[in-house]
């Protein structure tokens, strides 16, 4: 049986298992993608449609060994292996994700890449306990957590925690650097602008909507000298999304209560175990997540193969050392600023401070590459997106903008 904790005991074991450290080398990525019909992208497509054609899938597993996943709202997300670099983790994906666009393909449909579906409000097609569990949850305080659960979609990029050191490569160093990206990331990648065929006045509503559903598990934590002591002290404070009960009884987690406080007994029902513990950890969202490794989660799922720019830049502006030290010069004027996040959702690269910032930390990611690798796919992307989108303080959204106004 699964011993019970004390909250000393809780605070030690989350900072213990979430920054793992060791040298910075591998990269991973998650692409979540929503399904549309391929002879008209505004329609839905019945899951049950795509079944047939995704079978080989769920039974053999992607050819490159990434994990198919389906979402509450019917998304579909792609979860690559780590690669020793990131040449062979987008290499890996794309192989695996032209697998997956094939079958797709078959049942007439198609991955339509944006971050927040623009023109339909889907069903939630899972009926697993925890997605009953977090509907009820995220109901207390409005939409958002419904429209997150089932219109959203993301590029989640993960990279190792660092080391031990107080340097470029130390975990502490980047966790700091990562957090001071995030807001950069948001503008240059935003591409949910759309609701209901409609502008919604943000350029990253995905980032709008995920801020406002539940502050306490998906806002960043509050700077803190120890990385491990702050983000112990968020997880345990972040009220329970669910609780696991033996069937048919509902995961439905009691209104208020923390983790903190299920420890200190302020629930009765049985007292909470390590295992409790690991599980309300995987149902914290913040823009980014240690889990042992610093999963990315800020950036708007991209269209098309956009998803390789958003990948090659965030992972470069930490992984190489030049690199990073620029992005720490371009975000300097950022450091501290609590508006930040919202008004790099709201206006993009647009915004006085953020613009230049973007232009600087792309132009980064691109020199590392052509230093690393010069012409290959990678660079390739990146190169193209600094020319298209941040050299001309523009971002995805706007494509879908100027669609919208002809």
């Amino acid at each position: 049986m699964d011993a019970v904790l004390n909250e000393d005991e809780a605070a030690a074991y989350v900072g213990g298992i979430c920054f793992k450290t060791g040298p910075p080398r591998r990269v991973g990525v998650e692409l979540e993608w929503l399904i549309r019909d391929r002879s008209a992208p505004g329609r839905a497509v019945p899951p049950d449609r795509l079944e047939e054609a995704l079978a080989p899938l769920w039974s053999r597993g992607m050819p490159g060994g990434s994990r198919l996943t389906r979402e509450p709202g019917g998304q579909l997300e792609v979860s690559s292996p780590p690669g020793e670099t990131l040449a062979e983790c987008i290499a890996i994906t794309a192989a695996d994700l032209a697998v997956l666009r094939k079958k797709v393909g078959e049942s007439g449909a198609l991955l339509y890449g944006r971050g927040l579906d623009p023109y339909l409000s889907p069903p939630r097609v899972l009926e697993d306990p925890r997605y009953r569990a977090m509907e009820a949850h995220f109901d207390r305080s409005g939409p958002w957590g419904r429209m997150m659960m089932r219109a959203t979609a993301a590029v989640q990029v993960s990279v190792d925690a660092g080391d031990d050191s107080d340097g470029p490569t130390g975990y502490r160093h980047r966790w700091q650097l990562a957090h001071r990206l995030g807001p950069v990331l948001v503008a240059a990648f935003a591409n949910s602008p759309l609701w209901r065929s409609r502008p919604t006045g943000w350029v990253s509503t995905r980032q709008s909507v995920w801020a406002r559903a539940d502050p306490g598990r998906t806002s960043p934590p509050r700077a803190h000298s120890d990385p491990r002591e702050g983000w112990a002290r968020y997880a345990l404070d972040a009220e329970l999304l669910c609780l696991r009960r033996e069937p048919p009884a509902e995961w439905t987690a009691p209104p208020r209560l923390s983790f903190r406080g299920w420890l200190r007994g302020q629930h009765r029902e049985r007292p909470p175990t390590r295992d409790d513990l690991d599980y309300h950890l995987g149902t914290l969202f913040p823009p980014v997540r240690p889990r042992g490794w610093l999963e990315l989660r800020m950036i708007d799922a991209q269209c098309g193969d956009g998803w390789v720019a958003a990948t090659a830049v965030a992972a470069t502006l930490l992984d190489d050392v030049r690199a990073a030290e620029s992005a720490w010069e371009a975000t300097e004027a950022l450091e501290g600023d609590p508006t930040l996040w919202e008004r790099a959702a709201r206006d993009g690269p647009a915004d006085p401070l953020l613009g230049p910032a973007v232009r600087e930390c792309v132009a980064a990611a691109e020199a590392a590459l052509s230093r690393q690798d010069p012409g290959s796919t990678v660079h390739h992307s990146v190169l193209e997106f600094a020319e298209r989108y941040s050299e001309r303080g523009r971002c995805p959204a706007h494509d879908q903008l100027d669609a919208l106004r002809g």
